[in-house]
């Protein structure tokens, strides 16, 4: 059986879905995942996955594409030519799977299932309907379980990514804590003050501290590091920074990728989390977490990609001695 996975949004979308693709692989002879641009980083990084078919689609992401621009026609032809037999279509809570369903249903795809809140007409061959309060991560095994698709026996539900790189070329030798500073949206991101100051909090506790970042965040990186940590912004790939990930004592980071990236190389996360999300469904999977930031705040709920409060603050109010404290609580229960 040949079957199709899709999650078309971002890097930790994506990597959420890996335990669902592994019950769908252990079920199927080939699996390919559909996924967009941002998410094929994470799509490479998922066991399982025979083949990563990427396609940017108009309803999706923070800078989708015009309708007369997305080649839906091209993606069909390549739906059709790989002939599916079946097809899992994995959202988030608030996204509809009816869009992806209907293009799947013109190309042929054989069985074709997702978790809808809409009333999907002929769209949809299995209609799941999650129940409330699942982590995103349960809520795609549920989807995959509603179509057969059962995780094998001995998988955890964890999160997983395929073997890392040794890093401590980057990293120096010797334990360190990860700051990664920057996030995928500006309301869920840590001030650089404050991020600056829990570096030097942790170095002062006696940390070896290392600060990541991607090619666009280079001066943040550079801001936040001061003289005590590793400066590793804009050095490191998706996989090189798994490594880097994997083997620190913590990292601490917003609600973005690394956090779900980190999980998946089981290393414990001090999670400065903006309510924008529910925490139940976004925060770390799988590993010792400790959330920080007031989740109560106004801006809970909205799912605001720029903060709508004045002065942030969700996140404002949490210091660098917090974030000692949580790196400590963490390290004392890995021990």
């Amino acid at each position: 059986m040949k079957a199709l996975v899709v999650r078309l949004d971002s890097f930790g979308d994506v990597l959420l879905a890996g335990p669902a693709v592994r019950a769908v692989a252990a079920h199927a002879s080939h699996v390919t995942l559909l996924c967009g641009p941002q998410g094929e980083p994470a799509a490479r990084l998922l066991p399982c996955v025979d083949d990563v078919l990427v396609w940017q689609a108009p309803w999706e992401g923070f800078e989708a594409p015009a309708v007369e621009d997305a080649d839906v026609e091209g993606l069909l032809r390549r739906l059709r030519q790989a002939a599916f037999d079946t097809a899992l279509v994995l959202t988030s809570f608030h996204q509809s799977p009816l869009p992806t369903a209907l293009l799947l249903r013109l190309a042929g795809v054989g069985r074709v299932g997702a978790d809808s809140v809409d009333h999907p007409g002929r769209l949809l061959d299995v209609r799941h309907r999650r129940l409330p309060g699942r982590h995103e991560t349960e809520a795609a095994l549920d989807t995959a379980a509603a179509m057969g698709f059962v995780p094998p026996p001995g998988d955890d539900g964890r999160l997983r990514v395929l073997p890392v790189p040794d890093t401590v070329a980057l990293t120096g030798n010797g334990p360190y804590v990860v700051v990664h500073p920057g996030a995928s949206a500006q309301a869920r991101a840590w001030s650089p003050g404050r991020c600056a100051e829990a570096v030097e909090s942790l170095a002062d506790a006696g940390h070896r501290v290392v600060v990541t970042g991607g090619t666009d965040e280079t001066d943040l990186t550079r801001t936040v590091c001061g003289d005590p940590a590793v400066d590793l912004g804009g050095r490191t790939d998706p996989r090189t920074l798994a490594g880097v990930l994997r083997a620190a004592d913590a990292v601490v980071c917003g609600n973005t990728g690394p956090a779900h990236l980190a999980a998946a190389v089981g290393t414990p996360v001090v999670s400065l989390f903006a309510p924008v999300v529910p925490p139940e469904r976004w925060a770390p999977y799988g590993v010792p977490f400790v959330l920080l930031g007031d989740q109560n705040a106004p801006c809970a709920g909205t799912r605001a990609r720029h903060c709508p409060v004045p002065g942030h603050p969700c996140l404002a109010e949490v210091t660098g001695q917090d974030v000692v404290a949580a790196v400590h609580k963490l390290l004392g229960e890995t021990a």
